[in-house]
């Protein structure tokens, strides 16, 4: 492989048998150490939409893992923060995501679930079209939160008001979000359009066909790419992706480095990966 070093995924809720969900500090970090030997320098554990308290609970599981993994030795996948996914997002475009977890976006709400976390929460993904959403994605953009937009049914007049509100990126584009649509482009739409929006885009070769990576490349200005695995627990032993037991896509089956095969039959040269997968998420997040 060419030089894909210092990869850095923004999107992870899952790797091997662990995962975000149980609150377990021991969990991301061995969640990092299995990143790595994929080939993955650095990781941001996204936390799945649950109750306020859980989703808090989980958030601690993050924190804490952040400083246990500075006391143990060994390779491992710098543990960056955590992305929350939710809970102000659409049911009509929950996806994989369980949407009784999905709640109203709320100022008071926004309150209850970050406060004490704004250290370590580097995104959040909300859907603007819901009624308050715009309110909260001001107030997140106020205290320096990135937000993503994403599990949205956001016509592309709703999606630019996200961005005017002070959204900054969208979640894994074309996955869970309105279809684009010739006479209604989307929040889909935007994301290949718009020059300063940052996408997230996954190559494991099912989220998004190769013709759809090549069409992303090729339009999206490559400095607001982002590769993002979006995987989750049982990932890392093979390709693809991973579903539910009702045939539901469930999040992908491999890490950003197994994505490179994919991403070079679809004719992305090297160094555009390389800049998605390194440069581009770093900046979005303030490492550069």
């Amino acid at each position: 492989m060419t030089d894909f070093k210092n990869i850095i995924d923004l999107h992870t809720h899952g790797i091997g048998r662990y995962d975000t969900r149980l609150g377990s500090p021991e969990h991301i970090v061995r969640m990092a150490a299995l990143h790595a030997k994929r080939g993955t320098g650095a990781i941001l554990p996204t936390i799945y939409p649950d109750s306020i308290d859980v989703m808090r609970k989980n958030m601690e599981a993050v924190r804490k893992a952040i400083a246990l993994q500075k006391s143990q030795k060994g390779v491992s996948a710098r543990i960056l923060g955590a992305h929350l996914e939710g809970p102000f997002l659409n049911p009509a475009k929950c996806g994989a995501l369980e949407d009784k977890a999905f709640i109203r976006p709320m100022l008071s709400s926004l309150t209850r679930l970050i406060d004490g976390y704004e250290d370590i929460i580097r995104i959040i993904t909300i859907a603007p079209e819901i009624p308050g959403a715009l309110k909260v994605i001001e107030r997140c953009a106020e205290l320096g939160l990135k937000v993503n937009m994403g599990h949205s049914d956001a016509t592309i007049k709703q999606a630019v008001e996200g961005k005017k509100a002070g959204a900054t990126g969208i979640t894994h584009l074309f996955n869970a979000m309105r279809p684009f649509h010739h006479r209604e482009p989307g929040l889909a739409g935007l994301g290949i359009l718009d020059e300063e929006l940052y996408t997230e885009v996954i190559a494991d070769g099912v989220h998004l066909h190769p013709k759809t990576l090549e069409l992303i490349f090729s339009r999206k200005r490559l400095d607001r790419i982002i590769l993002v695995s979006d995987s989750v627990k049982g990932a890392g032993s093979g390709k693809g992706a991973i579903y539910k037991k009702d045939g539901t896509l469930s999040g992908s089956a491999t890490t950003i480095a197994g994505g490179v095969k994919i991403l070079r039959s679809a004719g992305i040269p090297d160094a555009d990966i390389i800049m998605a997968s390194t440069d581009n998420p770093a900046r979005y997040i303030g490492l550069r």
